[in-house]
């Protein structure tokens, strides 16, 4: 029989001993949502998605110093493009599986020869000789069942994912720091208005202990004064720590000690602008990085299962080699020290029944993991937008009635200041008044700090200004069947 024939025969009869024990037929592709349930939230057509430096809308130079330093020495995000390089790599690793591997080989070997041995040095005529071989060799895995295409595109899959989460990261971070920056402005401003309130009671201590002396008053009344002096000052110590707090936080975040911040002085905080834009509820699965990432290992586990499934049908490889060999170095390049070798080999896994099905359960199981993840990982993140578009529209109407409640004080305080300049009254009142718009005004500004805190929350909870218009979002619609044949390299 030729040698072309030979092959075919083996090729032929390990198709049909791979074919006798059928592999598992591929599960159907998992349920994943298309959609976050957002129904019913309040949403504004005009509202665009933040940007990918969404924190620059607030106008704020000092924050876009700090944004810049930590995303350009942040471990964390040092780390996540660690994690990417190395899904790379891997990525790397699998695409050459696919291609022909060819390699070269030079050895010199000085042996010598037994006297006692199964042939004796007299017969041969020498006791000592060089062996000389110089080759190449080439090996090629066929491809006809698609495990190297699925171990690839689950490779590349596993590399958006990284990328992905790397956008995760980034956007963790450049929202906390947002956070701890305008709550040390809140906490900058809540420290001011303290300042002036003590300073009110330091005035309004004296002027009781003087109407005490001169008899107007009880000597309950001093007391009360000196005790609502202590509370003021007492409140402002704390103002006074939460503001160092708020630093320490700032600068751990950024990667630095306190005293390596750049200089932060207190700004105005500024307006809050942010609503829910109308087709969050479809467009929120492709601008979050982390359902993205979710969304890429379902695909890369989709095709380990592939992968898996093809593990039990015959793999046939070819192996070949070209070269020279010799016992005689001057001959080791002569056309007579030519040596060629080349067969196929094909694996079968006839009794490897057991382990097949454990690997190819472990990988179907590996997907409705990552498909269940996914699915959570979509309703936490509708919960997260929600919790932060109702938080806003929340404290949106909080600060409208506190608004209106520091227009009514200030009213009050207006017409203390006149009674006092017409001498209707002494200064008691018109000092009481201002204490008073000083602590309606300390409540306007921690809304305020909160609804910046909502605002920034509901720009993490949309993504951050992340876009992947490669995502998936749509369940897995691939049909083709894992045994189809494909022979490329």
């Amino acid at each position: 029989m030729s040698r072309p024939r030979t092959i075919t025969v083996i090729v032929l009869s390990g198709l049909l001993a791979g074919c006798a024990g059928l592999p598992p037929q591929l599960p159907p592709p998992p349920a994943l949502r298309g959609d976050a349930p957002l129904q019913g939230l309040p949403s504004d057509a005009q509202t665009p998605w933040p940007a990918a430096d969404w924190w620059r809308s607030f106008g704020d130079a000092q924050l876009d110093t700090l944004m810049r330093q930590a995303l350009h020495s942040s471990p964390n995000l040092a780390g996540a493009r660690a994690r990417v390089r190395a899904a790379e790599a891997l990525a790397g690793l699998s695409a050459a599986a696919r291609r022909p591997r060819i390699g070269a080989s030079v050895d010199l070997t000085r042996q010598r020869l037994s006297e006692n041995g199964l042939i004796p040095p007299r017969f041969l005529g020498f006791t000592w000789y060089t062996q000389s071989n110089l080759g190449a060799q080439l090996d090629y895995s066929f491809d006809f069942w698609g495990k190297q295409r699925a171990q690839l595109a689950s490779s590349i899959d596993e590399v958006r994912a990284a990328r992905a989460e790397a956008q995760a990261v980034r956007l963790g971070l450049s929202t906390a720091i947002a956070t701890a920056y305008f709550a040390w402005q809140t906490e900058q401003a809540q420290l001011r208005d303290a300042d002036a309130l003590v300073q009110l009671q330091q005035q309004l201590r004296e002027l009781s202990a003087a109407r005490v002396r001169q008899g107007l008053d009880p000597e309950d009344l001093s007391a009360g004064a000196r005790l609502r002096l202590a509370q003021a000052n007492s409140q402002r110590e704390e103002f006074a720590g939460i503001v160092r707090t708020q630093r320490a936080v700032l600068a751990a975040l950024i990667g630095v000690a306190p005293a390596q911040l750049p200089p932060l002085l207190p700004r105005p905080l500024p307006a809050v602008s942010a609503a829910l834009p109308d087709d969050a509820r479809l467009q929120l699965l492709a601008r979050r990085p982390d359902l993205v990432a979710l969304r890429w290992r379902v695909e890369a586990m989709g095709e380990q299962v592939r992968a898996a499934r093809a593990n039990f049908l015959p793999n046939l490889s070819l192996s070949a080699m070209a070269g020279f060999s010799s016992i005689d170095t001057s001959k080791a390049l002569a056309l007579g020290s030519r040596v060629f070798d080349v067969g196929p080999a094909l694996s079968l896994p006839l009794f490897d029944d057991g382990a097949l099905k454990a690997r190819y359960g472990y990988s179907v199981a590996q997907l409705d993991g990552a498909a269940a993840r996914y699915n959570q990982a979509v309703l936490d993140a509708a919960r997260e937008v929600g919790v932060a578009v109702l938080d806003m529209q929340r404290l949106a109407a909080q600060r409208a009635s506190q608004e209106q409640a520091l227009a009514a004080s200030a009213q009050l305080s207006r017409q203390a200041a006149a009674r006092l300049h017409q001498g209707l009254t002494d200064a008691m009142p018109t000092l009481a008044s201002e204490a008073a718009l000083i602590a309606q005004h300390a409540t306007l500004t921690v809304l305020h700090g909160q609804q910046l805190g909502a605002e920034i929350a509901l720009i993490q909870a949309l993504g951050g200004g992340y876009q992947d218009a490669t995502a998936p979002t749509t369940p897995p619609a691939k049909t083709t069947p894992a045994h189809a044949p494909d022979s490329t390299p």
